[in-house]
């Protein structure tokens, strides 16, 4: 027994991130042979889900917080791995989000009839993405950290690019530069850190970061928020996302909303909580939420594209969670760890029902949709369900987590937090008029006139697709449906999830546990 609940969670850890790089090292391998790398990919991240959903549970019914230190080097010399119940909750829903979407991605490949579809490169590419998004989570080391994000943007740049057309390069080479953009000032911020207290290790810096001058603190905290800002797109660090995404393939697009934004979220979180617990620059992520949560919904509701529109959504609901970082309390990190979660889930699975449109539709223009609700009820379904939940209309579990980081503005008292309280609530009413307006052109009304096309043109793919069966294989319908189901299921187990995001909260308030168990300072205690 003591084996299982200390040793395991250590042996188990580094999976996420090793198991991804030799699957993707066979799949290159055997680029010539699709089958080969199709069961390759989806085994070894039916393992991920696996290995990451049990050491969740062994890190939160034990001591809360494993460390393995890569290479067996000390943690204050070597890479240390850290699972705690934050980095293993969004290991959990990353693993099961990749999952997902590489299914619904082979599904469309070998619906269109080509044998080496996806292309040989997407496998190995997916994989080292998925690797990428993992070491992010659990690094203990800021360079490492780097090394992650890194690791995931080379995977993207490739990602986004598949198929080579004109707009997809174009798209690609804005994510590339804002990219590169956002790297250089961490690399420049781990440097300046590096050069102040003669460390990249997280826990170390969460001690070491207290002794140094509070205006170099200051310029460091910064650094940290404008490189983290970019890759999280907050306001106004964000006009790069919706140019970027929309162009990529359906399977693309999904991954890089539900996850590389987050990614971004996760290091903030680690910045305000273990390096620079309420320091100087806290006050204005303040600002910063509610700038992005406006902006960000004014936006979408300008759209007439329905990539676009979500695309603007996204942007807007990072807000939330900058939201409930800034407050500082339990509570509002308790809400913004159950928003993340929930957000991750409903928005890859709007991406990819909009990808089940685009394909049965033929476009994502609102000119162009019409009646999709009778011709299609299927499809119908599965966009309203995530659509209401991402609105958060009672009592998906969009509601439950907003409603959450509002009762957490509104403990803290002070007129900032009641001003965001209220921009929090517009930015819910827009979000469902936004989704309202997709809803009715798009699946309730006839399809308006468009003055490049005639009717025939128009409506010629809808006029060979009267069911999804038709022209949408039942391979990419089933994966959006499971996500579907997720998506709601997160509401009845919301109390659970939020109990992990209260003691996640303590132990990001507490700083002790992480600190002690990676430097070794104390024996982990198994159970409670």
């Amino acid at each position: 027994m003591t084996f299982w609940t200390e040793d395991w969670p250590r042996v188990l850890l580094p999976l996420p991130v090793v198991l991804p790089l030799f699957a993707a090292g066979l799949t290159l391998a055997l680029a010539r042979r699709p089958r080969a790398q199709r069961t390759i990919s989806v085994t070894a991240l039916s393992i991920v889900v696996a290995a990451t959903t049990t050491t969740l549970v062994l890190t939160d019914r034990g001591t809360g917080t494993y460390s393995v230190d890569v290479g067996g080097w000390p943690a204050r010399l070597g890479i240390p791995l850290v699972a705690d119940r934050l980095s293993t909750l969004m290991l959990v829903v990353s693993s099961v989000v990749t999952l997902a979407v590489l299914l619904y991605s082979l599904a469309q490949g070998v619906a269109d009839g080509e044998e080496g579809a996806p292309v040989s490169i997407y496998h190995p590419t997916y994989l080292v993405l998925s690797a990428g998004v993992s070491n992010a989570f659990l690094s203990g080391d800021l360079f490492n950290l780097y090394v992650g994000f890194e690791i995931l943007l080379a995977a993207s740049y490739i990602l986004l690019t598949l198929g080579g057309t004109g707009p997809r390069v174009r798209a690609g080479t804005t994510y590339v530069v804002v990219s590169l953009l956002s790297s250089m000032v961490f690399l420049t911020a781990i440097a300046l850190i590096y050069a102040a207290t003669g460390t990249v290790n997280m826990a170390e810096l969460s001690v070491r970061l207290r002794d140094v001058d509070p205006d170099v603190q200051l310029v460091l905290h910064l650094l940290l928020l404008v490189g983290f800002g970019i890759k999280a797109a907050v306001f106004p660090l964000s006009a790069w996302l919706p140019d970027s995404y929309p162009t990529a393939p359906a399977p693309v697009t999904a991954v890089f909303a539900g996850l590389l934004t987050k990614v971004g979220v996760y290091a903030v979180i680690r910045t305000e909580t273990l390096l620079f617990p309420g320091g100087q620059a806290s006050q204005l992520l303040l600002w910063v939420a509610l700038a992005t949560m406006v902006v960000g919904i004014l936006g979408a509701v300008a759209q007439n594209d329905v990539k676009r529109l979500l695309s603007f959504t996204l942007v807007s609901h990072i807000g939330y969670m900058v939201f409930g970082i800034a407050l500082g309390t339990a509570a509002g990190l308790s809400g913004a760890v159950f928003y993340v979660a929930h957000h991750i889930t409903v928005q890859t699975t709007l991406f990819l029902v909009t990808g089940l449109v685009e394909r049965y539709a033929g476009s994502t223009s609102l000119d162009a949709l019409g009646s999709l609700a009778k011709r299609t009820p299927l499809l119908a379904v599965l966009f309203f369900v995530p659509a209401m939940n991402l609105a958060g209309i009672p009592p998906f579990s969009g509601f439950l987590g907003k409603l959450g980081l509002l009762q957490a503005g509104v403990d803290v008292g002070t007129w900032p937090a009641h001003v965001l309280v209220a921009g929090g609530v517009v930015t819910s009413l827009l979000t469902l008029y936004a989704i309202a307006k997709v809803w009715n052109r798009a699946f309730w009304q006839e399809p308006q006139a468009h003055p490049d096309r005639d009717d025939t043109t128009r409506f010629a793919g809808l006029a060979t697709a009267t069911r999804v069966g038709t022209r949408t294989p039942v391979g990419m319908v089933l994966p959006t449906a499971a996500l579907v189901a997720v998506g709601v299921g997160l509401t009845f187990v919301a109390g659970p999830l939020f109990a992990i995001g209260d003691r996640s909260a303590q132990d990001l308030l507490d700083r002790t546990p992480y600190t002690s168990t990676v430097l070794h300072d104390r024996v982990p205690e198994v159970g409670r």
